[in-house]
């Protein structure tokens, strides 16, 4: 197993999506729930030692997430676009480099519609 991510010994610090959670545009619940997708992913790579397959694989479930929450976003007269794209890019960036993962971010995020 091709070891990409250990663990830290304490949870690191995250601001999770900032730029939507500051304009009032993105309703916070619908931030929430894209948040907890986020959040899993870090609760995963806390969970132990993993392989760049299962660190992508997680990735990839938790944006295949996010592209269902997006939807909801036209239902509560928001949308996601350019604002919403670099607040979930940048949370990611910063897991990735907490957890000292050597993945791209565009590869990290590849399954997105948004």
């Amino acid at each position: 197993m091709d070891k990409v991510c250990t663990p830290p010994n304490e949870r690191p610090e995250i601001e999770y999506l900032s730029g939507m959670y500051y304009d009032e545009f993105f309703p916070n619940f619908l931030v929430d729930k894209v948040k907890a997708e986020l959040t899993a992913v870090v609760d995963f790579l806390m969970s132990g030692v993993h392989s760049y397959e299962e660190v992508q694989q997680k990735f990839d479930s938790c944006v295949e997430s996010i592209n269902a929450i997006a939807c909801e976003f036209y239902e509560h007269g928001s949308e996601f676009e350019t604002g919403a794209r670099e607040s979930v890019g940048e949370t990611v960036i910063t897991i990735l480099e907490r957890f000292n993962i050597m993945i791209d971010v565009e590869t990290a995020i590849r399954e997105r519609y948004w």
